[in-house]
Order: structure tokens, then C-alpha cells, then sequence
């Protein structure tokens, strides 16, 4: 049995951004630093704007998160300057894009991630961001309880240490989707207008 294309088609896909924001892409990071994933995420983002597919950028509020449960483990700390939270120009957001402020690490949670996406007939999401076993992982499990098809784009995320990235891209993301790099996405994109 052959395995199913990467991406159906350009109006049931959407790329998903998480946390890509100035706060993280100065973060010290790991494998990769946040400017690679910036670079890789803006590549990502301009195919996908080109051929159709819908670019939704998620991204922290302005304040604390707002669920703060007793943890054994402290969240790294996190250098706030001025405009933080904005995402870099190079990223966007453009005309077309959805722009979601979301609370807690995964982009679905109080959001209307899931609507803004059913209402369009998508059913596949490519995914990366900052941090990978935070955000990107909260919001890939988020997707797969709701049935959504994911390519979780490898060197489009990063976390804060290089075994937190090994572990999640090792153990739960390849059980949920699909992981691939920025190159086999791209490649996958062309393909759709092929």
C-alpha cells in the first residue's frame, strides 16, 4: 500500500505558525538557532501564500500565560524587550493571513483555530514554531484529537535544548503526523501545481 501525498491539496492545507515571535527568535535555542527557523518558517510561508494554501500565524499575548498549575520545572526564563511578542516583519502577518492570540502553548486551546480552519475544508496542517516540545507539540496533539492530517516541519521549530527537540521529534510528534523538512515541503508544494 503506497503512502498517501504529503499535502492533498492547496485548499485543505494550512500552515501553522506558532510563536515565532521576537522574544523567541532571540532565545537561546536548540539544534538550530530561532533565526534558522525564522528563515526556514518565512520560506514556508511565502510558497504557501503563493500557491494558495491559507498561512495562519499563532502567537503568544502580550501578557503571562494565563493557566499557571503547580510544576515541578520552571519554564526557561525568557528575555522580554521592547515589542517582544511582535512577529517579525520578514514573517508577516500579509494580506489573507489569520492571526490568532492564544493564552497557553498550544494554538488551539480558547482559540478558533479549529473553526477559522473547518469553515475553509481544511483537513492538513504544516506545522512548526518556537518552542518545539511547547507550542508546537501542545498544538500537534491539540490537531490530532481533532482529526487533522500534520506535517510537523523539522528545522521549522527548535526548543530550548537540543534533547527536548530530539525527544519530542523521536517519541510523540512521528506518532501524530508526519515529520519532514523545509525543502520536502516546499517540493511537496510545487507539486500541488504540477
Amino acid at each position: 500500500m503506497s503512502e498517501p501525498p504529503l499535502l492533498p491539496s492547496a485548499e485543505r492545507t494550512a500552515l501553522v505558525l506558532v510563536d515565532i515571535q521576537g522574544f523567541t527568535v532571540i532565545a537561546p535555542l536548540a539544534p538550530r538557532s530561532g533565526k534558522e527557523v525564522l528563515g526556514n518558517a518565512v520560506r514556508l510561508a511565502e510558497r504557501c501564500r503563493a500557491a494558495g494554501i491559507l498561512v495562519v500565524i499563532a502567537q503568544a499575548g502580550g501578557g503571562p500565560i494565563s493557566l499557571r498549575p503547580p510544576a515541578d520545572l520552571p519554564l526557561p526564563k525568557l528575555e522580554f524587550p521592547p515589542n517582544a511578542h511582535l512577529v517579525p516583519e520578514a514573517l508577516g502577518p500579509r494580506e489573507g493571513d489569520v492571526v490568532l492570540t492564544k493564552y497557553n502553548w498550544g494554538a488551539f486551546y480558547g482559540t478558533p483555530l479549529d473553526l477559522h480552519l473547518r469553515r475553509r475544508g481544511i483537513d492538513t496542517i504544516i506545522l512548526g514554531g518556537i518552542a518545539t516540545n511547547y507550542g508546537v507539540e501542545s498544538t500537534a496533539r491539540h490537531a490530532h484529537e481533532r482529526g487533522y492530517a500534520q506535517v510537523l516541519v523539522e528545522d521549522a521549530m527548535a526548543a530550548f535544548t537540543a534533547e527536548e527537540h530530539r525527544l519530542a521529534l523521536e517519541t510523540t510528534l512521528p506518532r501524530i503526523g508526519r515529520i519532514r523538512r523545509t525543502d520536502e515541503v516546499l517540493a511537496a508544494i510545487e507539486g500541488l501545481s504540477g
